[in-house]
């Protein structure tokens, strides 16, 4: 029944039959007959059905929270019993807001230190998508900002708090500033994050809240690319204390704080909240653990 119950899991996520079977890597067919069977088997209807996907029936979503759950819990099983045998292995997914992966960075080196034969996958993804894929078992983990918007259900490590930076070009009369105020910044040209991405939601408050009414010219959800702009047009951008200094590094730019006004937020590890956790997944709580007692 686990792979009629991944089958649900994945239709849910994709809202459409082909997405579903393709992202299994099975045919459209063999997923309809997937579900079909699992409905049978639990004597209820999932699936609204018309000319396309039109959504899990009431008793398809209870379904799919139990799903979920027994999903979860077989990964935990064969992951129990092959790190019995081999130790730790198998793949970690960690989804990270773009603005801590650099720190992310640091967590994962030192997890594959410990463990080298785990494979780590990170990919940048906004708060909301963190969550979803991690309640989508896309994810096996994320970083992300712990006391700003509602989290659900999980495991929280912290691991920074988030202190703001201007990085601007070495030519612009900031650039000289010892301490910024938020104030500061009004008429500055900026490139930020894109409105979907929680950091720019914060930095627009923080804006605000100094009277501030930003000029942004650029909107990305690259840092890369906010710093790309800043080096090549003149630019500024806002960024956090780290990210900051790792992206200035070597460039004509400087990272010059802004003060804070508040206590900032903070940015943390996340994990599903589920007992016990895979051997893998308890082992990267333990490095967030001991990277936070390290900051």
């Amino acid at each position: 029944m686990i792979d009629k119950l991944e089958m649900l899991i994945a239709l849910a996520r994709e809202e459409h039959f082909g997405r579903a079977a393709q992202s299994l890597g099975i045919a459209q067919p063999t997923l309809s007959a997937g579900i079909k069977q699992l409905e049978t088997q639990l004597g209820v209807q999932l699936v609204w059905r018309g000319s396309r996907y039109g959504g899990l029936t009431p008793e398809g979503q209870s379904a799919l929270d139990w799903a979920r759950r027994i999903v979860g819990d077989a990964r935990t099983l064969r992951e129990e019993m092959r790190a019995v045998h081999r130790g730790l292995t198998g793949r970690l997914r960690i989804a990270a807001i773009p603005t801590a992966l650099t720190v992310a960075a640091r967590l994962t080196a030192a997890f594959c230190t410990r463990h080298p034969k785990v494979r780590v996958s990170v990919l940048s993804r906004s708060s909301v998508e963190i969550l979803q894929m991690i309640e989508n078992l896309e994810a096996d983990a994320g970083i992300t900002y712990l006391d700003n918007e509602p989290l659900g259900r999980v495991v929280t490590v912290p691991l920074y708090r988030e202190e703001y930076h201007l990085v601007c070009p070495e030519t612009s009369p900031l650039a000289q500033r010892e301490l910024l105020e938020w104030a500061d910044l009004a008429g500055e040209p900026l490139a930020l994050l894109t409105p979907d991405m929680q950091n720019r939601r914060i930095v627009n408050q923080m804006l605000f809240e100094a009277g501030v009414a930003p000029t942004v010219r650029v909107e990305s959800n690259s840092t890369v690319v906010l710093i790309s702009h800043v080096v090549d047009g003149g630019w500024s951008t806002i960024l956090p204390r780290e990210l900051a200094g790792f992206l200035v590094g070597g460039r004509a730019l400087c990272s010059v704080p802004i003060r804070q006004g508040r206590v900032p937020h903070a940015v943390g590890l996340i994990a599903p909240w589920r007992e016990p956790h895979t051997p893998v997944l308890e082992a990267l709580i333990e490095a967030g653990k001991a990277l936070s007692s390290d900051s």
